[in-house]
């Protein structure tokens, strides 16, 4: 990552480690004073917005001092390891940029607006050091896989975007005993399907109060500081409103079972809603949901494609992953993705290029309580469908009784772009879909 340069060749200023971002959170320490390092050796573990990334040191040499303690916050471009003399000159700051995917032209005017998700941005800098001299580029997790399995990270062959080394090249190259050829940049591509089961519910960390003590202080910062930021902003901005009703999701559980126990996959009701939302959006009458606004530029910019956003509760914070060309999967290459980018949000080996760009997102938050919501629009996005905790409840049809699966669903869509009555018929119309779950098995565009 090309940053600012100490004209002592001893001092190596903090780099810039998320595309103009002015400072980092210092985790901990990867060395003392007095060590001998090496040039690509990690340093120091920091974080920015809702990324965990390692600072490599730009040269050979032993540590003198280290500027900062675990918890502070650092400036980038301050003094962060002061080297003994005699060695090396400093370089540049050692992990340059990645090359990011060329944006859609849909999307262009508003990809300086885009943050990702609604924790914020994660810059292509956070991927480590890249392949331009050599070094591979992956994520810090991605990093420490290899590195515990004693596999030289920059002899695996990247499979991502850009030839970034992904998790699945890593334990492709542990299962095969070593290093995989030598590394070449791959086109987008979506990675073979891959059938695990969901990530378990995140493990929150929790501050005892001390004893002797009334309350405890937490610093507000990282993730949760950002989480906060982006929030504040989508509230100021747009304007929420929110449609809640239910759909009786009887035939879909019990198409969704046997679809379980045809592909020898576990499928949940999600890949059904996103498959319903992505039907809905991409008709005509309802394409203003599947919009972002741009208000420096006093403009909407409407979406002809689905790129859908999946909020992933992680020990970090929410994470929305994004489903490119939703529009274009059936339920289970949908569910698939969805398994797929969550597993990558939680472990943080998800790369940058998949956290950007969504034009909608679907927000579970049934998935441990809860039936309605009132969720926060995923700014600058002008729409968030939230699916509630499916339930037993009495359904009438036909003039008849019977006991049938209920789920909920809360619709929150930003009144400056969507009407009252534009939001309630599109609700009605996935709930339509929910209840007629053949249609969703063929993508919503072909």
């Amino acid at each position: 990552m090309a940053g600012k340069v100490s004209s002592d060749p001893n001092v190596f200023l903090l780099p810039d480690i998320g595309e103009g971002l002015q400072e980092a959170e210092l985790v901990k320490w990867l060395v003392s004073v007095g060590d001998t390092v090496e040039e690509g050796q990690d340093m120091a573990e920091v974080e920015t917005d809702k990324a965990l990334a390692e600072i490599p040191s730009p040269r050979n040499g032993v540590i003198k001092e280290l500027r900062g303690e675990a918890g502070e916050m650092i400036q980038v471009g301050d003094p962060f390891v002061i080297f003994e003399g005699g060695s090396a000159p400093a370089a540049e700051a050692p992990t340059p940029k990645a090359e990011p995917a060329a944006p859609e032209p849909e999307a262009a005017s508003n990809e300086e607006k885009d943050q990702g998700t609604v924790v914020g941005k994660v810059g292509d800098d956070l991927a480590g050091i890249s392949s331009s001299n050599g070094k591979a580029l992956a994520t810090p997790a991605v990093r420490r896989l290899a590195r515990d399995a004693g596999i030289d990270i920059n002899t695996v062959a990247g499979s991502g975007l850009g030839g970034r080394v992904t998790k699945k090249d890593v334990e492709n190259a542990i299962a095969g005993g070593g290093a995989s050829a030598p590394r070449k940049a791959a086109a987008p591509s979506r990675p073979a399907p891959t059938f695990e089961a969901p990530a378990p519910a995140p493990k929150r960390e929790i501050t005892p109060i001390p004893e002797g003590q009334e309350t405890v202080a937490i610093p507000f910062r990282g993730v949760r500081r950002k989480i906060a930021e982006r929030l504040r902003e989508s509230v100021d901005k747009a304007v929420h409103f929110t449609v809640m009703d239910e759909a009786d999701i009887t035939e879909l559980n019990a198409l969704r079972k046997k679809l379980s126990a045809a592909s020898g996959e576990k499928v949940s009701p999600l890949p059904f809603v996103a498959s319903a939302i992505c039907s809905v959006m991409s008709r005509d009458e309802f394409r203003s949901l599947n919009a972002t606004v741009d208000d420096d530029g006093e403009q909407i910019i409407q979406h002809r494609a689905v790129h859908l956003g999946i909020a992933a509760d992680t020990e970090s914070g929410l994470m929305v992953p994004v489903i490119r060309d939703c529009d274009g999967l059936g339920v289970l290459e949908i569910g698939r993705e969805v398994n797929r980018l969550a597993r990558g949000a939680r472990d943080r080996s998800i790369a940058r290029e998949e956290l950007m760009g969504s034009t909608f997102t679907l927000s579970n938050v049934g998935s441990h309580a809860g039936r309605f919501a009132t969720p926060v629009i995923n700014y600058p996005e002008v729409g968030i469908l939230a699916a509630g905790r499916g339930r037993e409840g009495m359904v009438v049809k036909n003039g008849m009784f019977r006991v049938g699966m209920l789920l909920p669903l809360s619709l929150a869509c930003d009144h400056r772009v969507v009407d009252g009555a534009t939001a309630a018929l599109a609700l009605a119309e996935i709930i339509k879909l929910l209840e007629n779950p053949e249609s969703l098995l063929a993508p919503a565009r072909g």
